[in-house]
């Protein structure tokens, strides 16, 4: 089976389950969304919220970061974790929106990635749930993950994921299909015990029996 077959029988099964997908992260500007998705870099959409809940009282645009002392907004994105570094990231980012683009937020990818802790996750993210610019895939810890089970690719480097991914999704639903693997991912197909005894998708690509295969190896391996 190519990877395009797997595709072709993947998809529909999630897009069943899903429908339209919502974004995880609670905001109401496209630069609440920017800073949302710089704070969600090695925490959880959860923990996001919760801190994004008091901060977006205060901020709504670069501008209201750009007066912020750094210390105070330390202060508010601290449980995030790395947050002397996403601080630092995001007053500088306000700053440059402020000066090269006039407080706003550019629509083009090359744009987006010079802006201080943007890559191009954050760039996808932005793009697609903003303007439903589909420039590329995001790929997260889920979609690297379920990717690789999928037979999707064989790489763990994300950009060379989303190549690979962009060769065997159509462009219409690059957005909805890492929102899709994100979701899957964190109710089904998880990084430790994946639930495969209610996977609906597993049959397209074999994961669980392989990794039992793999587990049973391993076992016999070592009473010898």
């Amino acid at each position: 089976m190519t990877k395009k077959e797997r595709f072709n029988l993947i998809f529909p099964v999630l897009q069943e389950r899903y429908g339209t997908p919502k974004c995880a992260l609670d905001y109401e500007t496209p630069y609440q969304l920017m800073i949302a998705v710089i704070l969600s870099a090695q925490c959880t959409d959860a923990r996001v919220n919760i801190v994004t809940k008091k901060l977006f009282e205060v901020v709504k645009m670069p501008e209201d970061i750009y007066k912020m002392d750094i210390e105070t907004l330390e202060k508010y994105i601290k449980s995030t974790g790395f947050y002397r570094n996403k601080a630092k990231n995001i007053k500088l980012n306000a700053e440059q929106l402020l000066t090269e683009y006039n407080g706003e937020i550019p629509k083009k990818m090359e744009q987006l990635v010079n802006l201080a802790g943007v890559g191009r996750k954050t760039a996808n993210v932005i793009l697609g749930e903003i303007w439903g610019i589909r420039e590329g895939i995001v790929v997260d810890t889920h979609v690297k993950r379920l990717s690789k089970r999928m037979g999707l690719t064989k790489s763990d480097n994300p950009e060379i994921i989303e190549r690979e991914l962009m060769k065997v999704v159509p462009k219409k639903y690059w957005f909805e299909f890492s929102h899709y693997l994100i979701l899957y991912g964190r109710e089904v197909s998880t990084a430790i015990n994946p639930k495969c005894d209610i996977c609906i998708i597993n049959k397209h690509f074999n994961y669980c029996e392989k990794e039992k295969a793999e587990k049973q190896r391993k076992k016999v391996a070592k009473k010898k």
